[in-house]
């Protein structure tokens, strides 16, 4: 409890302006921020991908947190300040779908959050604020470039890499939720990521590259660092644990039992490997990765409690501002 408090307080208290060395602007934040001083590092971008992440981590807290002590009605203050605080119509600059970042130096980049991908979250984020609401029209403008395809025998909005059909499902329950999209599919955004899961195994059993050791038990391809074509996330794999544990489990057994991939500050598995590029210190896993990094082990604790208890989905649907979200779809 202690630690969100100093977490809350200091984005609470942080500096929002148009200086270059801000934490944020707009109640956004930077995409990177010095660990000493909270300021902006490496001259990048305000991100709302980025912010939508750190608010959907507040509202969760805030809907954990319950209770009359002084610190836990603290907590839920800061989290609905904060929360209100995200001017998401500015980030629409001008536009209908929401800009994928700002900086001070040159303004909005040209880039949108478009086509079907890991940004469902933040528009339900938007779409909720009851300050600066993101109309109904940014959604449904964001819907609209999705693209349909048949891979590997399943049908389903597409997106490559696997990390872009977990990163809402971290927080938000869409099993059954239909939109006017996945109505008009007859599916909904959980099977959608359970087809995509599938398709992924199917692509290593495939093997049409022919990279070393893929297969049944041994696939998950995603945004990663790695040395070349044919690297494994093991991470990514985890994360679909929910849509799909019938090919999930076999496969974690396979990277726990078959490849060296735990590391010894219990930090889960290392971020990924490649068993096809040859690594000088002749692993016989090929390339091992010596990073862990949050982005990928936030989503394994998160993804491994839905599948257990759904505890992170109940917690964010007990949000009133995403609960009236959840009915307006």
């Amino acid at each position: 409890m202690q630690r969100t408090l100093a977490t809350l307080r200091f984005f609470d208290t942080s500096a929002q302006g148009t200086e270059s060395d801000a934490t944020g602007y707009k109640g956004f934040y930077y995409h990177f921020l010095d660990m000493r001083s909270g300021r902006r590092d490496w001259e990048c971008e305000l991100s709302t991908v980025d912010t939508a992440f750190l608010l959907a981590g507040m509202l969760t807290a805030a809907a954990f947190f319950l209770g009359d002590t002084d610190a836990k009605r603290e907590i839920r203050e800061l989290i609905d300040k904060l929360y209100r605080r995200a001017d998401w119509q500015w980030a629409q600059n001008g536009g209908v779908t929401v800009c994928q970042g700002w900086k001070p130096e040159s303004g909005f980049i040209s880039y949108r959050w478009q086509g079907y991908d890991e940004a469902m979250f933040l528009y339900l984020l938007g779409l909720g604020s009851p300050t600066y609401p993101l109309p109904k029209e940014s959604y449904a403008e964001w819907t609209s470039s999705y693209q349909w395809r048949r891979i590997s025998g399943h049908e389903m909005w597409y997106s490559g890499p696997l990390f872009t059909h977990q990163i809402s499902h971290l927080w938000f329950d869409l099993r059954g939720l239909r939109d006017e999209y996945m109505r008009g599919k007859d599916s909904d955004y959980f099977e959608n990521s359970r087809r995509a899961t599938y398709v992924q195994q199917r692509y290593a059993i495939d093997n049409p590259r022919e990279f070393r050791d893929y297969g049944e038990t041994c696939w998950g391809i995603s945004a990663s660092d790695g040395p070349d074509d044919g690297t494994i996330a093991p991470w990514a794999v985890v994360a679909s644990l929910p849509f799909a544990p019938e090919i999930v489990l076999p496969a974690l057994d396979y990277f726990i039992n078959h490849v060296d991939l735990k590391t010894e500050d219990r930090c889960g598995f290392k971020a990924t490997f490649n068993p096809t590029h040859p690594d000088r210190s002749k692993n016989p896993f090929g390339w091992v990765s010596p990073w862990q990094f949050g982005l990928n082990q936030g989503p394994i604790v998160l993804m491994i409690e839905n599948y257990r208890s759904g505890l992170p989905w109940r917690l964010m649907r007990s949000s009133p501002y995403v609960n009236g979200t959840y009915i307006s779809l």
